[in-house]
């Protein structure tokens, strides 16, 4: 029995249940050729309160393939279009009023409701079908308050912000919040928001609303031929002179927009990245700091002092160096947020602000990298075949109140994962034995961990559908950067949406030129660290291993194995490699010896009596017998191909690769 046959028997006999299953499968199985089973399938599922989204899919695709229109027009209509033509009415009537009477709009033929060209089928909660009557069609589906900036609207800063046919919310109320009013800059600064089609803009007032775009009337609406008035001359035209306001100084809560530069895994290139974005003059950016010092030493230390304050002469005392006007502004603030404490943590500190264009049109962005010595991943089991990261690092940031900027653009440096492997383990043995030398008593001793398995476990380049930081993200290679650096940096900054500066052509660190922010990092453009193999910290065994496990990772972002020739594998291979993972365990017993053994730190190895050895080499033994169960554990996860997903069962997908101008490209694409 097919599964139309079911879904029918199931129906027959009042089986609702079984029958929409069977009646979704139809939909899944439909290669097109029976169109009457996909209508059948989608009006029963419309009927008896199935997946109402699937039905409604398939009457919009029914449509648009010429099948059924008449009757595929009338059940969405019924079902979804005429149940919430009043809402769409009402917001439509108030914006027309609101448009009525705004000064910078000049058309005055609004259409009645009736005569719109474009109706609006709601489909979800936040989203519409809009259907195109004199075309007889429907188009995609629209989320107007999809929390993605799609274009670079400051690219160019030096005349006033100009953009055609925005019609998203989300956008609309970006453009209001981070342009700055005139009165605020000393020239005429307003958005023009130019529309090519007179009669689309007013059919998509049906689904936006322009009450916070029009409230401080920065906005000028250029319809269709209009777009030759750009810019106007407010002092000609309405009297309005504003160089003679003097420029004001960027408030805390004026900055709405945060640039988060995560941090995948150690050593991935964070700080070449970092000394490209410092001195531009609309970030305020500081180097890489840790997040458990902000969260435990800023934070609350300023929320407790500051506004603790009596006074706000007190509290102008208590934080002599910040500017003034930020602290008066956060100790009169009613209610501050962690984030306008971190905003005016940004604010107080020079090297942040230095580089800054006080006249700028835009407000600043908060470029913030927070720091983690690592980032660790495990792996959650599910049924089938489902797999959840938990992570704690990132949890935390997912909780944390100090990241509720209402927009956020987020990138994450990549590098070949053999090479952040080597230098990470290099890494963590220089920090092992600096920590001999410079404090041999502490209580917590810095070890090199099972490197390998944090390594694949790690797949934070994943991106959780529900996860509202990394909603509008890249990733960027490191390689790219590095060899590539105009395409690299030009693609960048667009997806960022801020100019690519003289300041993104070179690398500094608080406005000084090629320095060596930290040991063994290359200076500037040099491209040595993309070649750099680090053979005394990984060996091929190591490094196969982590290929092959991310080896879906290395697909998609472009890497070519160096080290695993690319045929399957079954689990005796790969227990026969983790076996010779030499280097990583030879490093990891030394540490740990350290932990067990402290007077080893001061004596050597030498100082220990023969039970002491006997028990020490036991203990390290029990540690590396643990990885190794963890490392093959982990390979046989990875091997089955996991579906990764969230808490809520949605599937995790790949952060999209910054995609890079081949005309800007000054050598071929690293492999």
């Amino acid at each position: 029995m097919n599964a139309i046959e079911l879904a029918r028997t199931c129906a027959a006999v009042g089986n609702q249940l079984e029958a929409c299953k069977a009646y979704m499968l139809v939909l899944h199985e439909s290669t097109g050729d029976a169109p009457e089973e996909e209508m059948e399938a989608a009006v029963y599922l419309l009927q008896t309160g199935g997946n109402y989204k699937a039905a409604y899919t398939r009457f919009h695709s029914l449509y648009n393939r010429g099948l059924f229109r008449e009757d595929c027009l009338a059940i969405m209509t019924e079902a979804f279009y005429l149940p919430n033509v009043q809402e769409l009415r009402g917001r439509y009537e108030r914006n027309c009023k609101l448009l009525k009477k705004y000064p910078y709009l000049f058309r005055r033929d609004i259409p009645s409701f009736e005569e719109l060209t474009i109706r609006f089928y709601p489909f979800d909660e936040v989203g519409y079908i809009p259907f195109y009557a004199v075309e007889e069609r429907f188009g995609t589906y629209i989320n107007f308050k999809n929390p993605v900036i799609s274009r670079n609207f400051f690219k160019d800063l030096e005349g006033p912000v100009l953009a055609d046919d925005v019609y998203s919310q989300y956008e609309l109320e970006y453009l209001a919040d981070n342009v700055r009013k005139s009165e605020y800059v000393g020239r005429e600064n307003h958005i023009y928001l130019h529309y090519t089609d007179w009669k689309v803009f007013c059919a998509y007032l049906q689904c936006i609303d322009l009450r916070p775009l029009l409230k401080e009337q920065k906005v000028v609406f250029l319809i269709e031929e209009e777009i030759g008035e750009y810019p106007l001359d407010f002092k000609a035209r309405f009297g309005v002179d504003y160089s003679r306001y003097p420029v004001r100084a960027v408030g805390v809560r004026e900055i709405s927009r945060l640039i988060w530069h995560t941090q995948l895994s150690s050593d991935n290139g964070g700080d070449f990245f970092n000394e490209i974005f410092d001195a531009h003059p609309n970030l305020l950016l500081q180097f890489s700091v840790m997040y458990d010092s902000v969260e435990r030493d800023v934070i609350p230390v300023i929320r407790e002092n500051l506004l603790g304050a009596k006074s706000l002469k007190e509290a102008l005392a208590l934080y002599p160096g910040w500017p003034a006007q930020v602290v008066t502004e956060l100790y009169c603030m009613k209610s501050p947020t962690d984030k306008d404490i971190l905003v005016a943590w940004f604010l107080s500190k020079e090297e942040c602000t230095k580089s800054l264009d006080p006249a700028a049109r835009i407000t600043p962005a908060v470029f913030f990298q927070p720091h983690f010595s690592n980032i660790n991943y495990t792996f959650k089991s599910g049924r089938r075949n489902e797999v959840m990261l938990v992570g704690k690092q990132l949890q935390r940031i997912h909780k944390a109140p100090m990241f509720r900027f209402k927009y956020i653009k987020t990138f994450s440096p990549m590098r070949r994962f053999t090479t952040s492997y080597g230098a990470a383990v290099r890494s963590m043995y220089y920090s092992s034995q600096r920590q001999d030398r410079e404090d041999p008593e502490a209580a917590t001793r810095n070890i090199v961990p099972d490197a390998i398995s944090q390594r694949a476990c790690n797949r934070s380049f994943m991106r959780d559908p529900d996860d509202r930081l990394y909603r509008d993200s890249v990733v960027v290679r490191f390689e790219d950067g590095k060899l590539n650096p105009r395409a690299t940096f030009t693609a960048l900054a667009a997806f960022l949406d801020i100019p690519y500066t003289e300041t993104m052509t070179y690398c500094s660190e608080h406005g000084v030129r090629d320095v060596q922010t930290w040991r063994d990092n290359a200076i500037g453009f040099d491209p040595s660290t993309v070649y750099r193999t680090y053979d005394e910290w990984a060996n091929d065994s190591e490094r196969a291993c982590l290929e092959f496990l991310l080896k879906d990772a290395y697909a998609f972002y472009g890497y070519d194995f160096h080290y695993y020739d690319g045929r399957p594998m079954d689990e005796k291979e790969i227990e026969g490699l983790i076996l010779d993972f030499t280097i990583l365990d030879r490093l990891s017993r030394e540490t740990w010896a350290k932990v067990y053994q402290p007077k080893v730190i001061r004596e050597g190895m030498a100082s220990l009596t023969g039970e002491e050895r006997e028990k020490l080499d036991r203990q390290i033994e029990e540690h590396i017998a643990k990885y190794r169960k963890i490392r093959l554990e982990n390979a046989k996860l990875l091997m089955g191909a996991p579906y990764f997903i969230n808490e809520r069962r949605q599937p995790l997908g790949m952060i999209p690769l910054l995609e890079l101008d081949p005309a800007l490209l000054e050598q071929p694409l690293y492999r």
